[in-house]
């Protein structure tokens, strides 16, 4: 299925204060024809206009959020309806922690459109209540929570890019199970079966991007018998990402500290999959520094 056949559709929606103005900016800038603020009933009209008209439209980016009011309710409903249209709909998904929402809504002095005689956390908590349902259905989901808005936008430009549509793109990431599971991972996988590199004195101080530190955890009985499986469990999986319009997905591989185990078995899972027809790969390393 190549989306470059088809009209593009894309929806951006998420939490207030996760970067939707950042995002259409960015999209813009990428050449997509933005609209903001629409309301879900007015999706499938706009649609059908994007995909009757004789001269071919720019690809279209359609920012909905709960400023719609009770407008904002029916847009599952409206999604439901636009899948049988013969678009390349997709749904993009912006969400950021509590604290970071909060922290976003003071530095700027504005309240939380849904908090009304309440506090802002009052307002974030009703708000994802109301996107749960379209979070859950999201093609994907980007947490913006460590994000500035040049590097929210340069992950726009990574993702939506003309020359990356037709792509399965996918992100390879390591973390660290002591500072949680990355809320937007897909898949995960669990690097803590290895050694830990962390008990060898001559090698705590280095990452699994150092040579010294990789080869000591592929050396490990079961690491390359598990990076062979994985990738054979994986084709299936991808395929039918492709084949059901999913361009996106995150791998995640986690250790205690994301530091060793797992930043060199992502390494090494990024640079195999990176060989697989349509598929496009980004590594990022989540919990590397933290320590």
């Amino acid at each position: 299925m190549n989306g470059t056949k088809r009209p593009e559709l894309l929806i951006v929606t998420g939490m207030s204060g996760a970067g939707r103005s950042t995002v259409a900016n960015a999209l813009e800038d990428l050449g997509w024809y933005v609209v903001d603020n629409l309301p879900p009933q007015m999706l499938a009209p706009i649609s059908d206009l994007f995909r009757l008209t004789k001269t071919r439209l720019p690809r279209l980016a359609v920012v909905i959020d709960v400023r719609g009011g009770e407008f904002f309710g029916e847009l599952q409903d409206n999604l439901l309806t636009l899948k049988s249209h013969d678009l390349n709909l997709r749904v993009l998904f912006l969400e950021a922690t509590d604290a970071t929402l909060v922290k976003r809504f003071e530095n700027v002095r504005r309240p939380h459109p849904l908090q009304g005689s309440g506090t802002i956390l009052d307002g974030i908590a009703e708000e994802r209540r109301r996107l749960l349902a379209t979070r859950e259905t999201a093609d994907v989901i980007f947490d913006t929570s460590e994000l500035n808005i040049h590097q929210l936008s340069n992950k726009i430009s990574d993702n939506f890019s003309l020359e990356q549509s037709s792509r399965l793109q996918i992100t390879v990431m390591s973390f660290g199970y002591k500072y949680g599971l990355p809320s937007d991972a897909d898949l995960v996988a669990d690097a803590r079966f290895i050694p830990n590199p962390f008990w060898n004195e001559s090698l705590r101080p280095f990452t699994g991007e150092d040579e010294q530190v990789s080869d000591f955890v592929l050396a490990q009985d079961g690491a390359q018998e598990f990076v062979e499986n994985y990738l054979r469990a994986l084709q299936p999986v991808l395929r039918g990402y492709v084949s059901e319009n999913k361009r996106y997905a995150t791998i995640a591989v986690g250790c205690t500290g994301g530091k060793h185990r797992s930043v060199a078995l992502a390494r090494r899972v990024a640079e195999l999959l990176q060989g697989t027809d349509g598929v496009s790969v980004n590594i990022k390393h989540r919990d590397l520094g933290k320590e």
